[in-house]
């Protein structure tokens, strides 16, 4: 690339016009030149037009300027125009103090492909600092005997800026006795000294005060004063001389505070105090001033603060020696700092591909990294690595560049984050390392069907339920991420019973709670399935279902039912107790069922009344009713009981029956059996005449049939049976189940004998009802001369009963 200028013209401070050039670039690189203190957004050139890149093209490849370490970034690309423009405020005191030269170096980075290009910006200096003395008040004492022509050196003035901009000259305030000589020193400065024009006398004058001014070469001039104050002592004709004229020390930039730096030192001819040597700074910056102390008797300058190589590289100041009376010269000091290990490379992540899709192939460029180090030769030489166990490496490309790239298959579900450390290692002595961590995700692909947490769901629903209520819930897993792992539910069609599925049950498509379309019956059906699908929403789709069981639970919704005794209202049924019946006679049987199942139909009787309290108990599951105590006189012949089945449900269902007893040995005892079904304390006169009138008749039918009993009863008791032939087919179908878990059993129907004189009462058991049980129409109705069925022998009457348990 050839030499370039641009030419432009503005206005800085007011007054000044500089030329922005850029200087020259070859091997890809550029400089340009241009004044300090330009506004923000000032154009320096076209760096697009002076690199020969499309302007066009710039925001595409990211183009971008980077700096080294954490200087700021004075300067920025227009990426529309290509222009390079000022985007910080450049003050070139505060970047390079009095050095001549002051550059700036940057990068220009371009990606797709990987571009660097240098950029070196030569600041120019401007007028924008005044010139300013160390003192306000520069103290002098002469002597009235010194001699016309003699000079007093007196302390420069300092301006920040350089060249032409500095210090240039000094102007005298007119007086009687001193003439000004501006000097210029080895180093380039100048100073001023007050030449005695006309002796000065003591008696007629002890003081003067004069006006010293300091103008700077600068468009427009700038200048700066201060007031000498003369004191007129007595001879002091020489002034101290340092042995060196210029002293240069070397220091490592981890110094320790309190490091001796070197000690300058001067000579005075004069004796006593006007011999006396005393040392001070006389011109140096605020921010060397914080770093080093000067001993003002013994020249020892140390170190007062940190040193540091990158931020400052050399220092240069002067010291004053001045005797007791106000007599000085000046030297110059140059301390240069050299570098040592101590600043751990930098890692700075330029670009990043975040995320990345899990089907990427190996090989693709994920990231950019740029590594820098603050420290000088081999101290800033820099190697990159990352730990092994991620399928990522580092390429190094240009210069201090690496790429970030892939190294094998990714899969999320495995590994969705990955955890890069990058560190970078210098080649110091001690060498000096850091780490960076780069956070990196993995895009999904939809690559899994939902699965099921179980093979197979059961659910148990209460009988009865609500429409609506829920059944159960069925949950898929689908490891992908987002609408890939965004699993919806539906119901397979089918049918249950010729029924379509969907009127039995729903399912929440983002839940997957399965809900109940209706109220179910545990005694219509007991169990179905049905087939849930679990789909994805990534594209294509993917899906899986699994079978859920649905088993109804049974509940307490049916009382139970009586079979023996008949409900009053259809049949009317007594039982015979001998009146001696001993205590643990069993006398009869209330025989109940219940629609339900387990412990719904686990049944149990209570007598919650009776005639004579206590003479009767009921078994508590079996209903068997026995004597309680033995059977005596003093009992009333007619006793009715109350019982009450309930079943073992919550809540728990029940029903009442009534049971008739009569106490008697002798058929012809018993009265109307009729009138035990009415309350004795409802019985009116009529009713006692009604029941007298029909006792007779029983008694006398009774006596007949007791007499033909005697002549074929073998013993002279009678034998009793306390219990009713129940047909089979009596019993409600349903009551009798296959599978055992119903009220009643088909197959445990039995028939029992009970003779009157046993004192033990215990059951025979002789068969199992089958259809060769009684009939229905052989059970006793209304009397008991109905009883009479079969007789064993001419002096015994046997009575037959059935149970069904």
């Amino acid at each position: 690339m050839g030499h370039k200028g641009i030419s432009v013209t503005g206005l800085v401070c007011g007054v000044a016009f500089f030329f922005l050039l850029p200087l020259h670039s070859a091997y890809g690189d550029v400089s340009y030149s241009f004044p300090e203190e330009m506004k923000r957004g000032s154009v320096i050139g076209n760096i697009a037009k002076d690199l020969g890149l499309e302007a066009s093209r710039l925001s595409a490849r990211n183009a971008r300027v980077d700096t080294e370490g954490n200087r700021k970034r004075y300067c920025d690309i227009n990426l529309s125009t290509g222009d390079f423009i000022v985007a910080e405020r450049v003050d070139r005191e505060e970047l390079c103090g009095e050095k001549m030269s002051c550059i700036l170096r940057f990068d220009l980075v371009l990606e797709s492909p990987l571009e660097l290009h240098r950029i070196s910006l030569q600041i120019q200096d401007i007028n924008d600092n005044t010139p300013i003395f160390p003192k306000d008040t520069i103290k002098l004492e002469i002597a009235e005997s010194a001699f016309k022509g003699a000079r007093f050196r007196v302390n420069a003035a300092h301006d920040a800026d350089i060249g032409q901009n500095a210090v240039q000259s000094y102007t005298l305030q007119r007086n009687d006795h001193f003439a000004l000589s501006v000097q210029t020193t080895v180093a380039g400065s100048k100073y001023g000294e007050l030449v005695l024009d006309k002796e000065l006398d003591r008696e007629q004058q002890q003081e003067l005060k004069l006006l010293l001014t300091a103008v700077d070469g600068g468009t427009p001039q700038r200048s700066g004063t201060v007031v000498i104050h003369v004191t007129v002592l007595d001879a002091n004709d020489n002034a101290p001389v340092f042995n060196q004229a210029v002293y240069k020390a070397s220091l490592p930039e981890n110094s320790p505070l309190g490091t001796l730096v070197l000690t300058v030192s001067s000579t005075d001819a004069d004796e006593g105090m006007n011999g006396e040597v005393t040392y001070e700074f006389s011109r140096m910056s605020d921010k060397t001033r914080k770093v080093f102390t000067l001993n003002h008797v013994t020249g020892e300058m140390t170190v007062a603060g940190a040193l540091d190589y990158e931020d400052e590289s050399k220092y240069e100041m002067f010291i004053e020696g001045k005797d007791g009376y106000g007599l000085s010269s000046d030297t110059k000091v140059i301390i240069d700092i050299t570098d040592v290990n101590d600043n751990a490379p930098v890692i700075y992540l330029q670009s990043l591909t975040n995320p990345i899709p899990e089907n990427a192939s190996p090989g693709t460029e994920v990231g950019i990294i740029n590594v820098q180090d603050r420290d000088s030769e081999n101290n800033r030489q820099v190697r990159c690595s990352i730990q092994q166990n991620v399928p990522f490496k580092l390429v190094p490309s240009i210069k201090n560049y690496y790429s970030l790239v892939t190294t094998g298959e990714l899969d999320r579900e495995l590994v969705s984050d990955y955890n890069i450390t990058i560190t970078a290692t210098d080649e110091g002595s001690p060498p000096l390392s850091s780490s960076k961590s780069v956070q990196l995700s993995v895009a999904d692909v939809n690559d899994n069907p939902p699965v099921f947490e179980e093979q197979s769901y059961k659910a148990h629903v209460t009988e009865n339920n609500n429409p609506g209520s829920s059944v159960c819930s069925v949950t898929a897993r689908d490891p992908d991420w987002r609408q890939n792992g965004t699993v919806i539910y539906s119901l397979l069609p089918g049918e249950v019973n010729g029924v379509p599925v969907s009127s039995f049950l729903s399912v929440n498509g983002e839940t997957g709670v399965i809900h109940a379309v209706r109220s179910f019956d545990y005694e219509q059906f007991r169990s179905f399935k049905v087939h849930v699908v679990a789909r994805d929403n990534g594209s294509p789709p993917l899906s899986s279902n699994v079978t859920v069981s649905v088993f109804i639970t049974d509940v307490n919704d049916n009382s139970p039912q009586i079979l023996y005794p008949a409900p009053e209202g259809n049949s009317f049924m007594t039982e015979l107790v001998p009146k001696a019946a001993h205590g643990g006679s069993l006398v009869s049987k209330v025989i109940a069922v219940d629609a339900d199942s387990g412990q719904n139909a686990w049944l149990s009787y209570h007598i919650v009344k009776s005639t004579d309290p206590g003479l009767f108990t009921i078994a508590l599951h079996s209903g068997e009713i026995r004597t309680q105590r033995d059977i005596s006189e003093s009992h009333s012949m007619k006793q009715n009981l109350i019982v009450s089945v309930k079943d073992n449900g919550q809540p728990s269902h029940s029903a009442t029956c009534t049971m008739y007893l009569v106490i008697s040995d002798n058929l012809a005892e018993v009265p109307e059996l009729k009138d035990l079904s009415y309350d004795e304390s409802n019985s009116k006169l009529t009713s006692y005449l009604i029941i007298a009138l029909v006792s007779v008749s029983t008694f006398f039918l009774t006596f007949i049939i007791v007499i033909l009993a005697v002549r074929f009863c073998r013993r002279r008791k009678l034998l009793f049976d306390g219990a009713v032939a129940i047909p089979s087919a009596y019993l409600p179908p349903n009551y009798a189940e296959v599978d055992g878990t119903g009220t009643l059993q088909s197959t445990y129907n039995y028939d029992a004998y009970l003779t009157a004189g046993s004192h033990t009462s215990n059951f025979k058991f002789i068969r199992s009802y089958n259809d060769n049980t009684l009939p229905a129409d052989q059970t006793l109705r209304k009397t008991p001369i109905d009883f009479a069925e079969t007789f064993d022998d001419s002096d015994g009457l046997m009575l037959v009963f059935g149970f069904e348990l």
